[in-house]
């Protein structure tokens, strides 16, 4: 197959859909397909590369940085992946468009498909669903979301990267939505002996968002300060200055370290060196991260919202509780981290669930799914 795929932000951009894109990519590119990527420039990036035997074509949308695309930046990508879109097609015809994110490549991929006729799949990831990340995308949704209905009737399918996920699009949607959860390489994520640290490490990746509730892990870490620890925060975002400010306050300087926005092969790293995740956040469709610490062999201690609970096996493999349930966390992370054996059985457990998240079967579903949509579109 010959895919022509249309994704806002790519790695290093952006957040888990881009690197869902980026496996997905390679995993296809390895089995024969020819990939063709269009995404946003941002920064020095180079505006086309080769990475893994896929072309990467960064468009200029106005996109400022990495970790966030504002309204405006969207709205330029929509137009300059239209224009690339067409002038790639014209060279190439693909057989089949695939976009990750309703909004906004899939209304480049509505467009294109009405011009050239080529069908389209689309892969929601949460943030691109009505309701799904309220605080980030609702104020715009009362503008776009009278657009959007034509974007998921018009797919020629449509995958969603978890249960919840797809629940909360046919609230919206009156459409037929298969389930494909984010994949990982268990070769490539391999942790080799999961050993503990002294003292245990805990790590949390994402943006510094009100979504991924960033205030509440150091609320959290505040009042576990007398036990040993040490965390490495992994990302950026607008609420950096207030979370430094908790970490001065406390005098936890020492123990907090702001690892700022890093490559993908350097968040790898980082999970090599820690024992324990920690992510409260507000919502979440099925994230990378959190199938990426299962494979390194981490215990979980998540909020249980969306795709989250289908990374934690409660007493298992980790905790989940409501993301502002302070007690809870606390109770958590001083059991795991207190605790050597159990923290050493749950990062056990974890490395043995992962393997419900292989990228060869993300990839299988996928490759289906594409030839479905090429072969019946309608």
């Amino acid at each position: 197959m010959k895919i022509l795929v249309l994704v806002h932000e790519y790695p290093p951009v952006g957040g888990g859909g881009g690197r869902v894109a980026q496996d997905l990519c390679a995993g296809l590119t390895e089995r024969g397909h020819q990939i063709r990527i269009l995404t946003a420039q941002c920064g020095n990036l180079p505006r086309v590369e080769i990475q893994d035997d896929v072309e990467v074509i960064r468009l200029k949308s106005g996109r400022k940085v990495p970790y966030r695309a504002n309204f405006s930046a969207m709205l330029g990508f929509v137009v300059a992946s239209v224009w690339a879109g067409l002038k790639h097609i014209r060279k190439s015809r693909p057989d089949v468009i695939h976009v990750h994110f309703a909004v906004p490549a899939g209304v480049s991929a509505f467009v294109l498909s009405r011009l050239t006729r080529i069908p389209y799949v689309v892969t929601a990831h949460l943030g691109d669903v009505p309701g799904g990340v309220p605080e980030k995308t609702n104020k715009w949704f009362r503008w776009v979301f009278p657009f959007t209905p034509v974007i998921w009737r018009n797919a020629a399918r449509i995958a969603a990267v978890s249960q919840f996920t797809r629940e909360l699009a046919l609230k919206s949607y009156d459409v037929k939505i298969d389930v494909i959860p984010n994949g990982v390489d268990l070769k490539a994520l391999n942790p080799g002996q999961l050993s503990l640290n002294n003292p245990p490490r805990i790590v949390f990746a994402g943006r510094f968002t009100e979504q991924k509730n960033p205030i509440k892990l150091l609320e959290v870490l505040v009042q576990i300060a007398d036990i040993p620890w040490q965390c490495t925060l992994i990302g950026d975002g607008p609420l950096r200055p207030a979370m430094q400010a908790v970490v001065e306050k406390a005098n936890l300087g020492d123990r907090v370290n702001f690892s700022g926005w890093i490559k993908p092969e350097r968040v790898i790293d980082q999970y090599r060196k820690a024992d324990l995740m920690f992510m409260p956040s507000f919502s979440e469709g099925l994230p990378v991260v959190g199938v990426q610490a299962l494979a390194m062999g981490l215990a979980l201690v998540l909020s249980n919202v969306g795709g989250n609970i289908e990374l934690v096996d409660h007493g298992i493999n980790g905790y989940a509780y409501d993301p502002d349930d302070t007690k809870g966390f606390v109770t958590a992370l001083r059991e795991l981290l207190l605790d050597p054996i159990q923290l050493s059985k749950f990062r056990q457990a974890s490395r043995v669930k992962s393997e419900k998240f292989t990228m060869s079967y993300v990839t299988d579903q996928y490759e289906s799914l594409l030839v479905q949509a090429i072969n019946n579109p309608t």
